[in-house]
């Protein structure tokens, strides 16, 4: 699948976040944590109750919240919609390089992580940016909080 979102701002617009998360249907958490009061877990929980399919990116753990766990990206075998990241930001560069690599359709940095060259080069390479923003806050601001 391929996101029809474009971004070419440092960040994504209003607009643009609703609809990126409107389309996105597989969301790689780079970063998810074990601990239950961790962001990464917490976001990720909140995404497969919103009905995302999560993958989780951890290379110590082989499953969390139910959900299979592999040790980098390019590990993943299916297409990913959205990488949304939960890593410091020296890590970011190589974590872009990867999503680019498997063609993913999006990279997310959470809030407080920005990049703009990674981000620059995300964009050079066809993917959506979006900056310093929660893929939670986010949804739940456009589509309200899941239902069960």
């Amino acid at each position: 699948m391929s996101l029809e979102y474009k971004s070419q701002d440092s960040t994504a617009g209003e607009p643009d976040v609703k609809a990126l998360l409107r389309g996105a249907k597989t969301i790689a958490v780079v970063g998810i944590s074990p601990k239950e009061d961790s962001a990464s877990n917490q976001v990720a929980k909140y995404l497969i109750e919103a009905g995302f399919a999560v993958i989780g990116v951890n290379p110590s753990r082989s499953e969390i919240l139910g959900v299979k766990c592999y040790p980098d990206l390019k590990s993943i075998p299916e297409h990913v919609d959205v990488v949304d990241i939960f890593r410091r930001v020296d890590a970011i560069p190589a974590i872009v390089d990867e999503a680019i690599q498997i063609g993913a359709g999006a990279v997310w940095m959470q809030l407080g992580l920005e990049h703009e060259e990674s981000a620059q080069k995300a964009r050079q390479a066809g993917l959506c940016v979006v900056m310093n923003k929660c893929t939670k806050i986010e949804h739940s601001r456009y589509f309200g909080r899941p239902t069960l």
